[in-house]
C-alpha cells in the first residue's frame, strides 16, 4: 500500500494532473466526498486528505508514505525526518513582508503578525533586528489596519488582497514558494522501488508541463 497525503484546494487541483501522468486517478472527488481516505484506480494507492499544515507531520511519522506540501509549511515546521526529492513547480507564490506603503518604520521594536513564526524570527535575526512576533491563524491583513501589528509576513500570490486592504509587499521576498514532493525516510527504504518509480513519473510530468 502506498499512501499519498494531500490537502484540499489549490495544491490538490494542481497535483491531480501530475498524478494522472503517473497513472493515479482518484475514484471520488475530494471536494464533494466526505471520505478522508480516497481510493484510486490503482488498488494499492490511497490518497489521504488532510490539512496542508499537517501533511509533513503525517509523512514524517509514517502515517503517509509520501505527500505534497508547500515550501512555506516546510520552512516553518522544519524538514527533519523527511526527504524532499522533487519541486513539483505548482502553487507558486512568495513569502513576503507586507504593510502600509510609504510609511517609515515606527521608532520602536517592530510588531509582526504572521502564522510563520519560526520563519519570521529567523528572517529578522539574520538581519540583526529584534522584533515582536504575534501569531495569527488567518486574516493577516487586519493586523496593521487595526493597529495590532506594524507589518505582516504572509504568502502573496496576486497581491489583490493586500491592495484591497491598503497594504503592499515591502522589499524582496523572504522565499519563493512552490509545492514539493516529500517522502518518509523509512518508506524510502521499505517501498523504495514503488516510490522511486513515482518520483520518476512525476519528474517527467513536471518536465513535460514546463515544455508546453
Amino acid at each position: 500500500m502506498l499512501k499519498i497525503a494531500l490537502s484540499k484546494g489549490r495544491i490538490f487541483k494542481e497535483t491531480l494532473p501530475l498524478l494522472a501522468y503517473a497513472g493515479i486517478v482518484p475514484t471520488e472527488d475530494p471536494e464533494t466526498s466526505r471520505k478522508l481516505v480516497l481510493d484510486t484506480n490503482q488498488e494499492e494507492v490511497k490518497l489521504v486528505i488532510i490539512r496542508a499544515t499537517d501533511v509533513p507531520t503525517y509523512v514524517k511519522y509514517g502515517a503517509a508514505d509520501v505527500g505534497v506540501a508547500g515550501k512555506d509549511v516546510l520552512l516553518e515546521q522544519g524538514e527533519d525526518g523527511l526527504y524532499e526529492p522533487l519541486d513539483l513547480k505548482i502553487a507558486h507564490c512568495r513569502l513576503m513582508v507586507a504593510g502600509p506603503p510609504n510609511l517609515p518604520p515606527p521608532p520602536r521594536r517592530l510588531r509582526i503578525a504572521t502564522k510563520y513564526v519560526n520563519v519570521t524570527q529567523r528572517y529578522y535575526a539574520q538581519r540583526g533586528e529584534q522584533v515582536e512576533v504575534i501569531k495569527l491563524y488567518g486574516s493577516m491583513e487586519l493586523a496593521p489596519l487595526l493597529g495590532l501589528a506594524d507589518y505582516i509576513v504572509d504568502v502573496v500570490d496576486t497581491g489583490n488582497t493586500l491592495r484591497a486592504n491598503g497594504l503592499a509587499p515591502l522589499g524582496d521576498p523572504i522565499a519563493e514558494i512552490s509545492s514539493r514532493l516529500i517522502v518518509n525516510k523509512a518508506a524510502m527504504k521499505t517501498k523504495s522501488q514503488r516510490i522511486k518509480e513515482l518520483i520518476g513519473q512525476l519528474q517527467q510530468a513536471v518536465a513535460d508541463k514546463a515544455t508546453l
